[in-house]
């Protein structure tokens, strides 16, 4: 559980075209890194690719490495579905199994990756539900459908399918914006939460919601358009936002540009 990540000298193609160049850095276990940057910076695309989800994409490739603790996840013979299962995704936007109920959305991970009791399954999904901050909101409409839930409890149930294979880390993008204000409180206490069993690494457009749920924080930039883009400055985030060691990083929080 909750896993050191490793990257050194990470590329991330789309066909011919270069979109994130030479990435070397650490991720600590059971903490919280944010990635933040202006739009079209490679955030999103470099998270991708800590899972492998990057090469699903046409034409999508990777350089480098990046070590889970001290297993390289791009090295010969790793499995790309075994990598996901260990590094776990939350998306942007919730995307629960619209035909599935709540409790098949938690466990649908779960059935394809191994044969479970009843009573197994049964504890998974309220653990995860639990973990998710969920339990007690939907734990009367577990056989209902889980696209019947509203906007902020489809993420948490996103979340709780996400942890119920129990991962190593958990990925992150952007998961709170398209989330009212009371809901993104909701996810931002849960990340807090989640940290103590988890690595977690979160992409944010909200500079006030990096400051507020992460341990370090990564600003991404890019020099122009059309050309890749690059980790620029991770640090504390403390240190970031109070005292960055960069130009571009001060200049982009304090909003000169983005």
């Amino acid at each position: 559980m909750a896993k050191r990540i490793d990257v050194s000298g990470l590329n991330a193609y789309y066909g011919s075209f270069l979109a994130v160049e030479d990435i070397s850095m650490t991720v600590e276990p059971r903490s919280v890194t944010a990635f933040i940057g202006p739009s079209g910076c490679g955030k999103s695309t470099f998270l991708r690719t800590l899972n492998r989800m990057h090469e699903v994409t046409p034409g999508g490739r990777v350089e480098g490495k990046v070590l889970l603790d001290d297993e390289n996840l791009y090295g010969a013979g790793i499995d790309p579905v075994a990598v996901r299962r260990e590094v776990g995704m939350v998306f942007q936007r919730p995307n629960p199994f619209p035909t599935m109920s709540v409790y098949d959305n938690v466990a649908a991970g779960l059935k394809l990756n191994g044969s479970y009791k009843k009573s197994e399954l049964d504890d998974i999904v309220e653990k995860s539900l639990r973990g998710a901050n969920l339990w007690n909101e939907v734990k009367d409409r577990l056989a209902k459908p889980g696209s019947g839930l509203s906007g902020g409890q489809q993420q948490r149930l996103c979340i709780a399918r996400a942890i119920a294979v129990e991962p190593d880390v958990l990925l992150m993008d952007e998961p709170c914006s398209a989330l009212d204000p009371i809901s993104t409180l909701a996810i931002e206490d849960l990340i807090g939460e989640l940290k103590e069993r988890f690595t977690i690494v979160i992409v944010t457009h909200n500079m006030q919601q990096a400051a507020r749920v992460s341990d370090r924080t990564a600003f991404f930039n890019l020099a122009a358009v059309g050309k890749p883009g690059k980790l620029i400055e991770l640090d504390d985030t403390e240190r970031i936002f109070s005292n960055p060691s960069v130009q571009a990083t001060e200049d982009y929080i304090s909003g000169r540009f983005g």
